[in-house]
């Protein structure tokens, strides 16, 4: 049986090259990493994983990103995959779509960015305990 993941969603390449760095450090590799550019890759990340049986155990997911936002992005999944802990990393989501990931994606924490490595981390950790 393979590993379980963790999927970064963002639509700058930088960012999910430090998050590369920030998980591989903090697990060192005791999860698959999966990096999607949008949500569309990300909605087809989740469905080949899921068609592997790899069991995804937290999104981390930017909010602004063209095509499809990343509240819209974190409910659609938790609709399909409610076992899922959703977390948002941003610096530009409104109030409206943070209570509205909340209260339909039960979302698990909210980051802004510049984000510090420890509460990105902490935040991981606290939503695989739930699990």
């Amino acid at each position: 049986m393979s590993k379980p993941a963790i999927l970064c969603v963002d639509d700058e390449v930088g960012v999910l090259q430090s998050l590369e760095i920030e998980l591989q450090q903090a697990f060192n590799g005791k999860y698959l990493w999966e990096f999607a550019e949008s949500a569309a890759e990300a909605l087809e990340i989740i469905e080949e994983l899921s068609e592997a049986e790899v069991k995804i155990l937290v999104i981390v997911s930017d909010w602004l990103m063209p095509g499809m936002k990343g509240d819209e992005l974190l409910i659609k999944i938790h609709q399909k995959y409610p076992q899922i802990v959703t977390v948002m990393l941003t610096g530009q989501a409104d109030q409206e779509a943070i209570e509205r990931t909340k209260n339909q994606a039960n979302l698990h924490a909210f980051i802004e960015k510049p984000w510090q490595n420890q509460e990105l981390i902490e935040a991981i950790k606290s939503g695989l305990a739930k699990l």
